[in-house]
């Protein structure tokens, strides 16, 4: 730590993002905290990261969601579970303009990450609709991918994708009804398809739940070319095992 950086710290003691406590050093949890954050860890499922009961079987073994519906990804992972600490955290980064919490966010991202990177690989977010990004000004999942991508040193490309129309919310959907409300809903950027042919697509929005937007998503870089799909979450919406 730097001179300047230590006398900042003598004004300004580190503190916890989701409390405010003191702690050891900047964009940390406290204690108190990081036990009540449900990180992911154990044996996964690796198409979308929820954790599964028993120990690592030496091959890849899918949660009964992922073996119910047909992903048009290969693999996946996700850093916490949506309860507790985490799902206050998301909805803070969310809504409440805390865009600072995208940096601790990034490392979480990347421990999940690292059995699923890959060189070469293209990392994009999941798009907001044009409306929703001017009421909120930010695109949450394009922070957390912009860490992600300065982390890993992959090639990162902010608006790879576009939606098309402005669908209504997911929250009280069916999953049926969460799968048909983005139907078609999402696009390659046509000025950003070279970018897509050929490439393994890794793929990070904040939250999943059904998975629908994340499909929609991988199905448009699919139809442009991409070669193989990847999905990274923040908070996976998972039933306790």
């Amino acid at each position: 730590m730097g001179m300047q950086a230590a006398l900042l710290h003598m004004v300004y003691p580190p503190q916890c993002v989701a409390c405010d406590a003191m702690v050891a050093s900047d964009f940390g949890l406290c204690g108190a905290c990081w036990r009540e954050t449900p990180f992911v860890t154990g044996l996964v499922c690796d198409q979308c990261g929820t954790p599964l009961p028993g120990q690592d079987p030496g091959h890849a073994v899918h949660c009964d969601d992922c073996l119910a519906i047909a992903r048009p990804w290969s693999r996946g992972r996700s850093a916490m579970l949506y309860r507790d600490k985490a799902r206050s955290l998301v909805l803070q980064l969310k809504h409440a303009d805390r865009q600072d919490l995208a940096r601790p966010a990034g490392g979480w991202l990347m421990r999940a990450a690292q059995p699923i990177l890959r060189p070469g690989m293209l990392i994009a977010p999941v798009p907001l609709h044009w409306l929703r990004l001017l009421r909120r000004r930010y695109n949450q999942s394009a922070l957390l991918s912009a860490q992600v991508a300065r982390l890993s040193g992959l090639d990162h490309c902010p608006d790879l994708l576009q939606r098309q129309r402005n669908t209504q919310t997911q929250e009280g959907r069916s999953r049926d009804g969460r799968f048909a409300n983005l139907a078609d809903s999402i696009r390659v950027h046509p000025r950003r398809s070279a970018r897509v042919e050929g490439r393994h697509v890794l793929l990070i929005d904040d939250v999943m739940t059904s998975g629908a937007t994340l499909a929609a998503s991988a199905e448009a870089c699919l139809a442009m070319g991409a070669a193989e799909i990847s999905v990274l979450v923040l908070c996976r919406v998972a039933k306790e095992c």
